[in-house]
């Protein structure tokens, strides 16, 4: 028999406020108690539409305050939003020629200081002037920068990551850009990648000594920041810690998309072509993890019950407390997604899907408890509030979406999540480089490997090979007409 679900909504308020007003509770703990209610997630709709953009929204964040949503596009464009009203504060062309692919607000810098990487793998800074915005260039990756972190509560310092496997360390006081290590791949025998493309970075806010980057195999690092010095005497590119999930351990065909540190340093990993995983501090591998072959050829056969039989020595010995929780339901072989906690204590793990969906998870225990419509293609980004039970997302489409708990009904699962499919030759939107190429390669690749498949399949990816390869070949070359046709000023208002 179903276990019945318990009844936080009308019970547990009444209590609350009976608490709060005979002050059993604080204001402020009350407040952390509603934001973080189930009944409040469950009561999510969208709110108001963001349309300006012409061109994928790739990045959208609040700023501290929470007041004002910055976002950026494949048009190089920037926006500040105020969100409540859906009004543009302000736009302008971020300089870049490439698709913008992060952008953030510096905090306490007055909401005038904003930095930003792009798929041309530049790292800029934006300054709003009472006459317009000045733009310059900090640093350069070889390759396209997905992302960037900024030191908690710092308005001057962030680091950047890149395809080319750099991180860089910037400073705005003196616009000085260190290049801190280039990550190489912990597995010598991979010599077909000397370098790890860089996907993902990370700043644990506990401790923002501490900072994790992951991309394109199966380990997330951690670095201590205190452990490299700054004249170069020291090679830095030693890792503190290493992370990953025991099947995945050997796993060459799947690599990270998205890092995010919750408020208890807990860290979520997105991968693709697989799930999310959150690690504690004590699940970590060591500074220079011992390679091995995967536990498992197919992921989803273990379930995370993993076959003990199948287990490397080291793994049997392995405590079941070091497996790491897992979020299941979604999809992400298609584009670089983030992921993210959501609640006043990150009492929530949300992601994007190919398949135009928000899935939302309780961190703790990792059920399912909402999946919600959010693009005709795929989403991509999805951005907590600061301070209240808001997010925003963004996807292929050109508008942004602000969700907020004001539905009267609240929302039940669908019954058919496990049927989800991505919508057909969606990736096709994001295959101009290289890099896509392979990474696609990968994920067929890895279907075609798969327990399941049949002759029928092999047909069908075959098919999707072939146009994929006639697909890279013609968006490479709109890429390089577009790239072409960019001039103009670095900088003006809209």
């Amino acid at each position: 028999m179903r276990s019945k679900r318990a009844r936080p909504s009308v019970d547990t308020a009444v209590v609350d406020v009976w608490q709060r007003e005979i002050g059993k509770l604080s204001t402020r703990n009350f407040a952390h108690r509603l934001a973080a209610s189930e009944d409040l997630v469950l009561r999510l709709d969208i709110y108001k539409k963001l349309e300006k953009h012409r061109g994928c929204v790739n990045t959208v964040s609040f700023n501290y305050d929470g007041n004002i949503l910055v976002s950026g596009s494949d048009d190089k464009r920037i926006i500040l939003w105020d969100w409540e009203t859906g009004h543009v504060k302000l736009a302008f062309q971020s300089g870049h020629v490439n698709n913008v692919f992060q952008a953030k607000i510096m905090p306490y810098s007055d909401d005038r200081s904003l930095v930003t990487c792009a798929a041309d793998g530049q790292v800029r800074h934006a300054k709003i002037l009472e006459r317009g915005v000045e733009t310059k260039l900090l640093a350069k990756h070889q390759g396209r920068a997905h992302k960037l972190a900024i030191e908690p509560g710092s308005p001057h310092i962030f680091y950047t990551c890149g395809e080319d496997g750099l991180v860089q360390h910037i400073d705005l006081r003196t616009a000085a850009a260190s290049e801190l290590f280039t990550c190489h791949s912990i597995d010598d025998s991979r010599t077909y990648m000397p370098v790890i493309h860089l996907n993902a970075i990370a700043i644990d806010p506990r401790n923002p000594n501490l900072f994790a980057v992951a991309g394109s195999d199966e380990y997330t690092r951690l670095y201590d920041i205190r452990k490299y010095k700054w004249d170069g005497s020291t090679d830095f590119g030693q890792p503190t810690d290493c992370f990953c999930p025991p099947h995945l351990i050997g796993d060459d065909q799947v690599g990270i998309t998205g890092l995010a540190f919750s408020d208890q340093s807990e860290l979520l990993v997105s991968y693709n072509d697989e799930f999310i995983y959150l690690f504690t501090r004590d699940m970590g591998l060591g500074s220079n993890p011992v390679p091995s072959s995967p536990l498992s050829a197919c992921s989803e056969a273990t379930e995370m019950g993993l076959d003990h039989s199948a287990m490397s020595a080291s793994a049997m010995d392995a405590d079941k407390k070091a497996i790491p929780q897992v979020y299941k339901g979604h999809r992400n072989c298609e584009t670089v997604k983030g992921v993210g906690f959501f609640g006043p204590k990150s009492e929530y793990v949300v992601s994007g899907s190919d398949c135009g969906r928000i899935f939302i998870w309780k961190k703790k225990g990792g059920e399912l408890i909402r999946v919600m419509e959010a693009d005709k293609d795929v989403v991509n980004c999805i951005e907590s509030h600061p301070h209240t039970t808001v997010l925003a997302s963004s996807g292929i489409e050109n508008d942004i979406k602000i969700w907020t708990p004001k539905a009267i009904d609240k929302a039940t699962l669908p019954t058919n999540i496990e049927q989800f499919k991505p919508k057909p030759r969606g990736w096709m939107y994001r295959v101009t480089t290289p890099q896509d190429l392979m990474l696609h390669l990968f994920s067929l690749q890895r279907r075609g490997s798969s327990p399941e498949q049949n002759a029928e399949n092999s047909s069908v990816a075959g098919r999707e090979l072939l146009e994929l390869m006639l697909t890279f070949n013609a968006n490479s070359d709109a890429s390089s007409d577009e790239e072409e046709d960019a001039s103009g000023p670095d900088n003006f208002f809209i």
